[in-house]
């Protein structure tokens, strides 16, 4: 019997966005318009992620939906998904915050298993790793359109 085929990769980032809007990015499954793999989801808005949440996700390179199944959540710190898009491949996503003392490290882990595993991983390589910097920009964005206009410097005084 041959071995499972299995390839892994994280990738991270820093943030300059508070924990708690990268953590709402995240997990609204609603709004994946910052997701370079997904296109959208069926979760309706203001529905709270948890464990067993069973969804679909609509990938950018393949219009087929994908049964996603949510493992575990800790809210602030950890979201791990598992994706089921064809027999022969099992897709599992795991990000991670943390707060350190340069910003707020996003880490985005992804693990493919099954035969497919080395195809697949040659179409979604590139995507994959721009996931976690584009968490980062998004809540950034957001951030940043929430602050209020700072004055210049002959306004300040």
């Amino acid at each position: 019997m041959e071995p499972t085929r299995q390839l892994e990769r994280q990738y991270q980032t820093l943030s300059t966005a508070p924990i708690d809007t990268l953590w709402q990015t995240l997990i609204n499954l609603a709004d994946m318009s910052w997701h370079p793999l997904i296109t959208s989801t069926n979760v309706p808005r203001g529905l709270t992620i948890k464990p067993g949440l069973i969804y679909n996700a609509m990938p950018r390179w393949l219009p087929i939906p994908v049964t996603t199944f949510v493992e575990r959540v800790l809210p602030e710190e950890l979201l791990s998904i598992r994706l089921f898009p064809v027999p022969g491949l099992e897709e599992r996503v795991i990000y991670r915050l943390e707060s350190t003392m340069w910003g707020t490290r996003v880490s985005y882990s992804i693990t493919l298993r099954g035969w497919l595993s080395p195809l697949a991983w040659s179409l979604i390589k590139p995507y994959a790793a721009q996931v976690a910097e584009a968490i980062a920009a998004a809540a950034e964005k957001t951030t940043q359109t929430a602050l209020p206009p700072q004055p210049s410097g002959s306004e300040a005084w």
